[in-house]
């Protein structure tokens, strides 16, 4: 794509939070792109959850609707495509490079590209992560109703979560590792029906990709249908970097609740931003789509005011923010 035409906004990201700002940025008359790489980070489940009226709709169907609706709009433009370069221009805009050749240019920029699940190096994991090998308890807890449960992990939310889920699961183990446990909380753990067991894990076994057993380098292995182990989320892309846009030290994009960077210009929306009140990047696809609305909204408002002189109700945050 080679195109002189410079879109009101290009959205790097096809998930969500990039497919529901490009269909806000569509009904405001806008002309964008939405630049999709293809699956996200939740093409291994099963479904998506705790999404009004699409409970229990698979990935890839939720992001085939997400396309219908957008093709309504004639504003909108979608290409499967990836960014290689930026360049902020003169003007403050933006010039994309794109891997499948050609630029596009950019009045404003929102950041979509999400995170990817780093796993622990568990023999046997990879294959049932998002079917029988969970890391959030709101995706895939409900899923585990009635069912033999282990929680990977020692460590005070590792707990939590343990807890929580003893109260519908049929039985939940926390395995702890070769790591210690706090006695206060162990005692917590056995007054509510939660059995700890200790021991470094040494694979897990499965049935295609559901969960058998938890093997452990020593004593008997364990049966179980479900397990939810600490993954570690990374930026899937690195855009926000290459920009300069403020990171917290666990890598997520700093994000006011208006979606701005502290890049001007620049937006960032879904699970690979957050807001400093937020202690942890949000998993739930709702919430993605969410911000993606919000972001689009003060995009628009943006433009509108850059148009016609107007105040902006949205300032973006002061550059001294910046953090290269």
């Amino acid at each position: 794509m080679s195109s002189k035409k410079t879109f009101d906004a290009v959205v790097i990201g096809g998930g969500p939070a990039g497919m529901s700002a490009t269909l806000t940025l569509g009904r405001a008359h806008r002309e964008v792109l939405l630049l999709d790489a293809g699956e996200g980070r939740n093409a291994p489940a099963e479904a998506v959850h705790n999404f009004l009226t699409r409970d229990g709709t698979p990935p890839a169907r939720l992001r085939e609707l997400g396309h219908h609706d957008l093709s309504a709009y004639p504003g909108v433009r979608t290409r499967h495509d990836t960014v290689t370069g930026v360049t902020v221009l003169d003007d403050g805009g933006f010039r994309l490079s794109l891997s499948g050749g050609g630029t596009a240019d950019a009045r404003r920029l929102l950041l979509a590209t999400g995170l990817a699940d780093e796993l622990p190096d568990l023999r046997g994991l990879a294959p049932l992560w998002g079917r029988s090998a969970f890391h959030c308890p709101y995706c895939h807890g409900y899923e585990c109703t009635g069912k033999l449960v282990a929680v990977i992990g020692a460590e005070p939310p590792r707990v939590r979560l343990a807890l929580q889920l003893s109260r519908f699961a049929a039985d939940v183990i926390l395995c702890t590792g070769d790591a210690p446990l706090d006695p206060a909380l162990r005692t917590t753990l056995e007054t509510h029906g939660v059995t700890v067991r200790c021991g470094a894990l040494s694979r897990l076994e499965a049935d295609g990709d559901q969960l058998e057993q938890l093997v452990f380098e020593n004593g008997p292995p364990l049966a179980r249908e479900a397990v939810f182990i600490a993954n570690v989320p990374r930026q899937r892309s690195d855009l926000a970097a290459r920009l300069g846009c403020a990171t917290f030290p666990d890598g997520c994009v700093e994000v006011n609740e208006f979606g701005q960077t502290s890049v001007p210009g620049v937006y960032a929306a879904g699970d690979m931003a957050r807001r400093a009140t937020v202690p942890m990047p949000m998993a739930a696809v709702i919430v993605a789509a969410a911000s993606g609305t919000v972001a689009a909204t003060v995009i628009d408002q943006d433009l509108l005011s850059a148009d016609f002189g107007l105040a902006n109700p949205f300032p973006q945050p002061e550059a001294e923010r910046h953090v290269p």
